[in-house]
């Protein structure tokens, strides 16, 4: 097969022979470097290594072609190669400037670019080099060939094929999925087995699982899934944001740390195909990604973790809190740290749901955006992440419908994704409406609307749906004693001693729930901001709470034997 391109443009001669030079000096074993000294010339380049079928997996605008010039090209270039990745190249003396910030920024909201790197001026340049190899990740992630990727072969998109594409995006990892009677799907059964079995589930490393159970799967990623039991210092409910923040501070700071989920890593946050406001990283940051890093880190510090386990009861024994786990594993702790976060709320349009994972999905397109190339697809919810899926999806769908029941984005999404969302040509915004049916003969055809103002109905046709239509908190396992407000989210600090719900003289500590030693982090907690920064934030103030209490328990313990 032909070596995919990386498309150069720039007017500037110079500028183009140092990017070339890079390009070739690092990249020319694995790709084909393509320049061009105009605009012309390179859509023209571009135009033409569609015609023949040609990978582009980036593509390089410098400023000296115009602005103007470059929103054109780089439009273009989306449409004829929607998987590439798209940069500017600008100088460095740029870096800091508030016009070159704003013309970037700009051309992100019209998803004309991913992001920027800065003209190589030595070589090698290796601040150069940094930005396009994370160009280049991104389109392999994009086309799941990454060397991390998970292979699914099924006979349906839906069914038990589904339910284990769920589980490893529960896990983080990397994944892509094949119809059995496809031509890749079917050489993958003649070199693995007999298609007996499906789905297969095939491993980087050569490991094939025939349709297997959910542990055995998450064992096969390296995911740990039976506790050690004993005791600990810590024990964290869920490896969402707020959980693995706790997980990364309370193992870096001595703690004995175990971190139990019914899935795996991430939680909700994997759903969010790019979070671009988060601290730290103004590329913009993908959910999975995140949560791999989080993993790594808390993993490297001594974490221990065990998945695809729900913890079914909590108690104080004693000085100690005793927790229950599903599969009759008991194990105590010193603190608890409830992070179990919330899920989304279900259509309950039977039609609609016999079709989940054939069209119809909860949660963010992370994997089945491409999927959907060149249709229809639509995004019910108006929150951030719902915004962010529709510009994910605008990536690869031809136009994409957000549904929203409030009269105004402005009620649940931020300013910056609005007006990405407002900017995007493809993708339309109908406020005050909802999805009340729909179906298809074994996938997703179409869709019926509802106005909420007047009633009106109207059938649409549809490829994909994705629902984020709000949570339900993940805490119906917590005893009677540690309260919530009617929505079922815990209280905690100030509010619980307000219910008279403290036990004891001392006044409870900000994030601790009405059991003492246990603290409340991230969506689940009442009064939470449901943002990313927020869970991860929350999860490291708790681990300090944690160290203040055990601190004090440790001081009191040591006066009582003096």
């Amino acid at each position: 097969m032909p070596m995919p391109v990386i498309v150069a443009v720039d007017e500037d001669g110079e500028s183009l022979a140092d990017v070339e030079r890079e390009l070739v000096d690092r990249y020319s074993r694995s790709y084909r470097v393509v320049t061009a000294s105009s605009s012309g010339d390179g859509i023209a380049k571009l135009v033409d290594l569609a015609s023949s079928g040609e990978a582009v997996a980036l593509v390089l605008v410098g400023l000296s072609i115009g602005a103007d010039r470059a929103s054109k090209l780089l439009q273009r270039a989306r449409a004829l190669h929607p998987r590439a990745q798209r940069g500017l190249i600008v100088e460095l003396s740029g870096w800091g400037d508030v016009e070159t910030g704003r013309l970037i920024l700009n051309a992100m909201a019209r998803r004309e670019i991913d992001y920027y790197a800065f003209r190589p001026r030595r070589s090698p340049d290796e601040v150069f080099h940094q930005s396009i190899s994370n160009f280049l990740l991104e389109w392999t992630h994009s086309l799941r060939i990454s060397s991390k990727t998970v292979h699914i072969v099924g006979d349906s998109w839906a069914g038990r094929a589904y339910e284990l594409r769920e589980v490893l995006g529960r896990c983080a990892v990397p994944h892509a999925f094949l119809l059995a009677d496809s031509p890749d799907g079917q050489a993958r059964i003649e070199k693995h087995g007999d298609g007996s079995g499906l789905p297969l589930v095939i491993f980087p490393d050569g490991t094939v699982l025939e349709d297997p159970s959910n542990a055995e799967l998450a064992r096969a990623t390296g995911g740990p899934i039976e506790p050690d039991g004993g005791e600990f210092d810590v024990v964290i409910v869920g490896a969402g944001p707020a959980g693995l923040s706790a997980a990364v501070y309370g193992a870096s700071e001595g703690l004995d740390t175990l971190v139990v989920d019914n899935g795996g890593i991430g939680g909700q946050a994997t759903s969010s195909s790019l979070i671009r406001n988060y601290l730290g990283f103004p590329r913009g940051v993908s959910g999975r990604g995140l949560a791999e890093s989080a993993y790594e880190q808390a993993w490297i510090f001594g974490a221990k973790f065990a998945f695809m386990l729900d913890v079914i009861s909590l108690r104080r024994d004693r000085e100690s809190l005793l927790l229950t786990l599903s599969d009759g594993s008991e194990m105590t702790a010193r603190a608890v740290v409830v992070a179990s976060g919330a899920t989304y709320r279900r259509l309950g349009i039977p039609e609609l749901e016999e079709l989940t994972g054939a069209g119809v999905f909860y949660g963010g397109p992370t994997v089945e955006a491409p999927a959907v190339a060149g249709g229809e697809a639509f995004v019910v919810g108006g929150a951030n992440s719902a915004g962010q899926a529709a510009l994910h999806l605008a990536e690869y769908a031809r136009r994409v419908t957000l549904v929203v029941r409030a009269d105004s984005l402005e009620k649940g999404m931020s300013h910056y994704l609005i007006s990405q969302v407002e900017r995007a040509s493809n993708i339309d915004v109908r406020l005050g409406a909802e999805v009340v049916g729909g179906g298809g003969q074994g996938t997703l055809e179409t869709l019926v609307i509802r106005s909420c103002a007047d009633g009106s109905e109207e059938e649409v046709a549809a490829d994909a749906l994705f629902l984020m239509i709000g949570a339900q908190p993940n805490t119906d396992w917590l005893p009677d004693e540690i309260i919530r407000d009617e929505g079922g989210y815990i209280r905690t600090g100030a509010d619980v001693q307000d219910e008279g719900a403290w036990p004891l003289e001392r006044p409870p500590l900000p994030l601790e729930t009405a059991m003492p030693g246990v603290f409340a982090a991230g969506d689940v907690r009442n009064g939470s901001m449901s943002r990313v920064a927020s869970a991860v934030g929350e999860g490291s103030i708790a681990i300090r709470l944690v160290h203040d209490l055990l601190a004090t328990e440790s001081a009191e313990a040591t006066e009582q034997t003096a």
